[in-house]
């Protein structure tokens, strides 16, 4: 989720729910699947309570114990997990996908290189490596070394590493450490000319960032030790800022950064690259509204860690973007909702905020300093134009890009001659290119190779009108030969709207296989993300939530209005405050949909806050507890607002065990009232993986297997066969 997301009493009588048959309607008799479809019994309790008046039955909440723990939910999600195995692994399709998605899976993928000092530290997967292994060059043009393979670190490469920062001269390497696919880190460094890890080790980090003082030590962010049994459940609350000295004891550290009296702000650090200044954000939730503190390094003899307020209120987004000396260049959105670049002089302490590079129609996405220049990366409609501005904010040159794209890296440092991006879209897998800072000239650094050719597809922008006359963006991909010939095919909807998060063009091996086996692919840039800004975020949080799902529900419309999709040909995929999303629109509009997989999805929205990072998401969701809020809440609550009576389409529900962001739970009591209700004869089914959480740092095997699984069970009911 753009800023900085359990009860079964021993002893009490508990009534059965009776098991319901399900026979799937295939669509051919010479279908595989035709073995009638029998749900687990689960249990259903008694427990009611009163919100503002109303009586919200909840006879699920046993299903809230975490699994690993609860020997109960954990026979459930066991049973649950043998029927779905049994179904999806019968699909006609099943191998297709299989086969397919690891083919196009297996080409060599890097990441946009880090540079310290002379060295360049990347990672690269040769394909269907489990993890990603980071490497190392001494120069643009040496061998390249490898420093870390987490594929040895686990048997069945559930251990992943997540982020790494080089030292300032590319001595060391900070890295974080992710085990199951929990937000939970734990840091670990190395000696990049040794090759050795060093005694240093940090636990109980979450949500930081990686933040060097030369090479003496780092700061990181972490949260108090959860009780025991409580570490993927126990809200978020006290995150604090530390300062770890290499060679010593975590005990040692000291503390940089820490509001006890506001245990709800949450904090991170970063340090200019020249070492002087240390940037404190601090936020409230996941809304970009933050206060700003900075730590003068120069001073730290004399002021130790004296942190002095720069902006305070929460109210606008602030992001660093590089210091020289006293002058700070920053982000910003305060009066101006799709953000301006400003700067500040900390040496001049009567100096005020310097306008460098003003709001546009198009919203900034980011910046960074390079050299002596400024490059920012700006979304028109969604997808990525970048341009370089000298320091001043005056225009230097325009980055040509490959098309209706998605660029990101851009990092650097000031003096730098170089830096380097990445560029993707539908059609094409990520390269990375190197760019000259002076002539704005890019080179490949890598490019992928891929079984496919990219001008088979198309790539297309088309606009729609939702519910309240509003116009709404909409990517749809398509082989070009169906394009040319105006067929309509089965399409895969996706959208996800909220928290400011844009979505734009991107590769993705599982799309591609949908694409190759002849569907469409279509995504609805729908309100409550970051494509326009302040304002279109605003338009679909909250009490505008119901928006988002307008919106998303008028693009289903509009691909079978306009051809893309025959009448039965339907279906929409999301995940995270996706699943919410699809799951919401399959209970307001059950007609229009064919099959639908709703991924780790918040689906309890009365008690979303009560658990981990959920507390965070008031800012798009509001407070469960207030009536204003709780109404809102209650009307679109996928849990609570299933219709019995209503023909449902084939409901595919997927989580894990280990995400500690979007607890399982919310899963767990979706299905079980999908499956209690009388809502048709088709699947609703869960599948839930184990080792995994909300999905970074999953093995390329696992998630080949579930793209399998998902791919296979859309196609069946959206009449979808591989060519």
């Amino acid at each position: 989720m753009r800023s900085v997301a359990r009860a079964l009493s021993l002893g009490l009588i508990l009534s059965i729910g009776v098991a319901k048959p399900c026979l799937p309607a295939f669509a051919s008799e010479s279908d595989a699947v035709t073995t009638q479809l029998v749900y687990p019994e689960t249990h259903r309790d008694d427990v009611v309570e009163t919100h503002f008046g109303e009586q919200v039955a909840d006879p699920y909440r046993w299903l809230e114990d975490d699994v690993r723990n609860a020997p109960a939910v954990a026979d459930w999600v066991a049973r649950e997990n043998d029927v779905s195995r049994a179904y999806l692994g019968a699909l006609p399709a099943r191998s297709w996908f299989a086969q397919n998605v690891a083919k196009l899976f297996n080409y060599a993928r890097y990441s946009v290189p880090q540079k310290a000092g002379r060295r360049y530290f990347y990672t690269r997967n040769t394909g269907l490596q489990r993890q990603g292994q980071l490497f190392m060059r001494n120069g643009l043009k040496g061998k390249p070394h490898l420093l870390l393979d987490p594929n040895s670190w686990s048997d069945d490469g559930t251990t992943a590493l997540d982020a790494w920062k080089p030292s300032v001269d590319g001595r060391y390497l900070l890295y974080s450490v992710q085990e199951d696919g929990s937000d939970w880190r734990r840091l670990h460094v190395l000696d990049v000319k040794t090759g050795e890890r060093l005694t240093d080790t940090i636990q109980w980090a979450k949500f930081t960032n990686l933040a060097w003082i030369g090479e003496e030590g780092f700061f990181y962010s972490r949260f108090p030790e959860p009780e025991q049994g409580q570490d993927f459940q126990s809200r978020n609350y006290n995150q604090a800022i530390y300062f770890h000295r290499l060679g010593t004891e975590q005990s040692a550290d000291e503390l940089v950064y820490a509001t006890p009296t506001t245990p709800e702000v949450g904090h991170t650090a970063e340090v200019t690259q020249d070492g002087r200044w240390a940037v404190i954000t601090s936020s409230r939730g996941t809304d970009a509204r933050y206060e700003i503190r900075v730590i003068d390094l120069a001073r730290r003899a004399e002021e130790g860690w004296f942190a002095e307020p720069l902006i305070t209120g929460f109210d606008n987004a602030w992001g660093l973007i590089e210091g020289i000396g006293g002058a700070l260049w920053f982000m910003t959105n305060e009066d101006a909702p799709r953000y301006r670049v400003v700067a500040i002089n900390l040496d001049e302490r009567n100096a005020g905020w310097l306008p460098i590079v003003n709001e546009s129609e198009e919203t900034l996405e980011s910046a960074s300093l390079v050299g002596d220049k400024l490059v920012l990366s700006y979304l028109k409609d969604a997808a990525s134009r970048a341009v370089i501005l000298d320091l001043g904010g005056k225009a230097a040159s325009q980055i040509s890009l490959n098309g209706l794209g998605t660029a990101a890296g851009f990092k650097g440092k000031p003096g730098d001659p170089e830096t380097f991006y990445s560029f993707s879209s539908f059609n094409q897998p990520t390269g990375i290119y190197r760019m000259d800072i002076g002539t704005g000239k890019s080179t490949p650094f890598a490019l992928p190779d891929v079984s496919f050719d990219p001008a088979d597809f198309v790539v297309e922008q088309r606009f729609y009108t939702s519910k309240d006359g509003t116009r709404v963006p909409m990517f749809i991909v398509r082989k070009a030969s169906i394009a040319k010939a105006g067929k309509a095919v089965p399409t895969l909807l996706y959208g996800y709207g909220g928290f400011d998060i844009a979505l734009t063009p991107g590769y993705s091996p599982t799309r591609m296989a949908w694409l190759e086996a002849g569907g469409a692919y279509a995504v609805a840039n729908i309100r409550g993300g970051g494509e326009y800004g302040r304002e279109w975020h605003d338009a679909g949080r909250r009490a505008n939530k119901q928006n988002v799902f307008d919106d998303f529900i008028a693009a289903g419309e509009y691909l079978k209005r306009e051809g893309i999709t025959p009448e039965k040909g339907l279906a929409i995929e999301g995940g995270s405050n996706g699943g919410l999303l699809v799951a919401a629109v399959t209970n307001q509009r059950p007609d229009l949909f064919q099959a639908v997989h709703a991924a780790v999805g918040v689906m309890d929205m009365l008690r979303f806050d009560r658990w981990t990072a959920g507390r965070y998401w008031v800012d798009d969701y509001g407070y469960p507890d207030r009536e204003e809020d709780f109404r809102v809440l209650r009307a679109y609550s996928p849990y609570h607002n299933i219709r019995d009576g209503a023909d449902y389409p084939a409901i595919l529900v997927t989580t894990a065990d280990t995400d500690d962001r979007v607890v399982p739970g919310h899963s767990f009591k979706y299905t079980a009232a999908l499956q209690h209700a009388q809502i048709g004869p088709k699947p609703h089914l869960i599948r839930v993986e184990t080792g995994a959480g909300h999905g970074s740092g999953k093995p390329t095997d696992k998630i080949i297997a579930e793209s399998a699984d998902v791919l296979a069970f859309l196609a069946q009911w959206t009449g979808l066969e591989p060519e």
